[in-house]
């Protein structure tokens, strides 16, 4: 296994959508490990093959609570299939450091996908993990939790990153 480098904003890969995965082969399982290890050497709970520069269809999620059944979860070619309710949750982003803010999100879903072991899997989420799979499932489609912020919390985004990359120059 091996640590990848997560692109940041604002990479163009980050803004592009994934590709299906047609077959899990070797070099598909060998970057769920690469990814699974970054996400928790990072720490986060989350990372899309887009976040580390590969345009496929897969994720990883592992939400870290001892009351959740799930451990680490590997989707590929994920689809919501159902969903329900709304929560608002504090959302932040690997490839978005150091910037924080409230998504609505649905409260619960129901995920179609692939495993690791390439059957077809099925997940009911509610809660920090469906808010997860939604945020995932949209780096999938080349979109950034920012994106769904409103019009204030996104021209506090831009200040911030304005300031930061300022900073970064000096």
């Amino acid at each position: 296994m091996a640590l990848l480098d997560i692109c940041t904003y604002p990479d163009p890969v980050l803004r592009r959508k994934a590709a299906e995965i047609k077959e899990v082969d070797r070099d598909v399982l060998k970057l769920i490990d690469d990814m699974a290890e970054t996400m928790y050497d990072a720490p986060g709970i989350g990372l899309a093959a887009n976040q580390v520069g590969e345009l496929l269809r897969l994720l990883v999620v592992d939400i870290q609570k001892e009351d959740c059944e799930h451990g680490l979860i590997v989707l590929m070619n994920p689809v919501i299939v159902a969903a329900q309710g709304e929560i608002t949750c504090e959302e932040g982003c690997l490839s978005v450091p150091d910037f924080f803010s409230s998504v609505k999100r649905y409260e619960e879903i129901t995920v179609r996908g692939i495993g690791r072991d390439a059957k077809p899997l099925e997940i009911n989420a509610s809660g920090l993990l469906a808010v997860a799979l939604q945020h995932e499932m949209d780096h999938l489609d080349g979109k950034l939790f920012i994106d769904r912020l409103g019009l204030i919390a996104r021209d506090i985004f831009r200040r911030k990153w304005k300031k930061k990359q300022k900073e970064a120059q000096t």
